[in-house]
């Protein structure tokens, strides 16, 4: 795949890829590229759990539980 970019792109991409360590500009547009689908893919995920009904609520009593969880798991792995 061959891209054309304006002069002044370019030299943004050239800039990028000496400044951030990459090796070419086409490692530097496949990471643009991995992230951008990682961003949808969280995208895609924070919506279908929006649309979803919560089972229980968030309120302090279940933050305490998931504190409680994380205590007791800590706890066995340390005694483990």
């Amino acid at each position: 795949m061959n891209i054309s970019l304006p002069d002044s792109l370019k030299s943004f991409v050239d800039e990028q890829v000496g400044e951030r360590g990459y090796s070419t500009s086409s490692e530097y547009v496949r990471e643009l590229i991995r992230k951008d689908q990682d961003r949808q893919r969280l995208r895609s995920v924070l919506l279908a759990g929006a649309a979803t009904t919560p089972a229980s609520p968030a309120d302090s009593a279940y933050f305490e539980g998931l504190r409680d969880r994380v205590r007791r798991a800590v706890k066995s792995v340390s005694q483990g």
